[in-house]
């Protein structure tokens, strides 16, 4: 048994070297462009949450604490502590379904390690170069984290980014701030102990506003466990993947510690991110995306729709079954709601997910009768794919069906390039006029070249 735990252990202290020794030059190509795409996907997510009820009470919440700190709140003119900050950002970012997934790994990355690594290359002045490497060591801790606790933990019904979260962010705040090895380790193993969250947004009596703020947490302690490791308060070098550590305490058997350092410098994290099409649940988008394609371009009169039949895995009808949602929350995580929706409205309109259109009578008696039931095919792809079996009858024009194993945004079927841009121009455009918006694009294209992340935060701050 100790010889076995010292392995495991090496495992994750092989994966600290290759994060700490990494440097901007030797990356390919593609590795950084990853790393500005998930930048730029994570600021358009946040400037879009800001304006959500949820975010607007957080930084409501952090700027009564007074807090004095250099760190930007999106949307704000006012700046304050580097953990508030990312609580807020993080919050945000995560704050309406629209960030983007690391898909078997079944974590968000961009909302927990963007918050985190922006809020500590401003408190410390750190350069654009530094922000990017720590995106991208996050991004890699967050899903060979994510990867290495396996499936239990959301099946007992832990929400997998607040578990893989903390430590993610705290690698990526350590690699902005520039912590030697032992802090690295140190800010790590003190990010397992806030290793929380609960997925009972996800029980249909109501979501409420919990799940915004998981991601925000996440970063927030990733931020604070950074920033006392940087004065050398210690932790536990194996608290990831030792005796009680995260894996072994939430993980238990489905624990596969290999995956930690598993093709090291060979896959990258950023090849992997699910970039989201719709507001919903990463389960519900291929389901959208059939039913949109089945209605065609018009939408569809609920009262013309007779049958709805919808296959997928059964963690995503246990997760995401309830055919009554009574929130925004509650909707946006419902595959029956959100399949009513794809076929008599606009899915990709945040206004269809607000309370009224949720109450909306013909559109919940649809998803009443909307049928779930476990694809054979989908189960077995489970946590890999995503993908639906979808049949639609509609009276006078037949039965019609389609089946999807990658809804579009995933790594199979990527989004391409314009379509990223077009989704930030879309979001951030909620918030910042059209000149700042296109500003903001172009200094995340050339982050690498800037002195000071500050010059990228100074843009954020002008609200509409």
């Amino acid at each position: 048994m100790h010889a076995e735990s010292q392995v495991v252990r090496g495992q994750w202290q092989t994966l600290l070297d290759f994060l700490h020794a990494l440097e901007l030059g030797a990356l390919p190509p593609r590795v950084l462009a990853g790393a500005r795409g998930c930048l730029l996907d994570a600021l358009g997510c946040g400037l879009f949450g800001a304006r959500q009820p949820w975010s607007r009470i957080m930084a409501e919440e952090a700027y009564a604490e007074r807090a004095r700190g250099v760190a930007s709140v999106l949307g704000q003119a006012e700046t304050t502590a580097a953990t508030l900050a990312a609580l807020c950002n993080g919050t945000a970012m995560h704050g309406f379904e629209l960030d983007d997934l690391l898909d078997e790994a079944i974590v968000h990355p961009g909302a927990v390690i963007v918050p985190a690594a922006l809020a500590a290359a401003e408190a410390t002045g750190a350069s654009g170069a530094r922000l990017l490497l720590g995106i991208l060591a996050g991004y890699e801790v967050g899903n060979r984290v994510g990867l290495a606790l396996g499936v239990e933990p959301a099946r007992k019904g832990f929400h997998k980014t607040t578990l893989a979260g903390p430590v993610a962010a705290a690698i990526a705040a350590g690699i902005v701030i520039g912590l030697s090895r032992e802090q690295l380790a140190a800010a790590a193993g003190l990010a397992c102990s806030a290793a929380s969250g609960i997925k009972s947004f996800a029980a249909g009596s109501g979501g409420g506003m919990m799940k915004r703020m998981h991601a925000g947490r996440a970063a927030e302690a990733g931020v604070r466990m950074a920033q006392l490791a940087a004065r050398n308060f210690t932790g536990p070098p194996t608290a990831v993947d030792g005796r009680f550590g995260l894996l072994e305490v939430f993980a238990g058997e489905s624990a596969a510690p290999a995956r930690l350092s598993a093709r090291l410098g060979e896959a990258w994290a950023t090849d992997d991110v699910f970039v989201k099409v719709y507001p919903v649940c990463s389960w519900i988008q291929s389901t959208v995306q059939q039913l949109v394609a089945l209605r065609g371009e018009r939408a569809l009169d609920a009262n013309a729709i007779a049958r709805v039949r919808i296959g997928v895995s059964a963690y995503a009808i246990r997760s995401n079954g309830e055919p009554a949602p009574i929130d925004t929350m509650g909707a946006q995580y419902s595959i029956p709601y959100c399949a009513a929706l794809a076929l008599t409205a606009n899915p990709s309109d945040p206004a269809q997910y607000d309370d009224a259109a949720v109450a909306e009578p013909a559109r919940r008696a649809l998803a009443r009768r909307v049928e779930l039931h476990v694809d054979a095919e989908m189960e077995a792809a489970y946590p890999k794919h995503y993908g639906a079996r979808v049949e639609l009858e509609v009276t006078g024009s037949g039965r019609r069906e389609s089946r999807v194993l990658d809804p579009h945004g995933m790594p199979a079927d990527p989004c391409s390039d314009a379509e990223r841009l077009q989704k930030f121009a879309r979001l951030a455009g909620a918030a910042l006029a059209p000149d700042r918006v296109e500003a903001v694009s172009q200094t995340v294209q050339r982050c690498e070249q800037l002195a000071s992340v500050r010059e990228l935060t100074a843009l954020l701050k002008e609200a509409r």
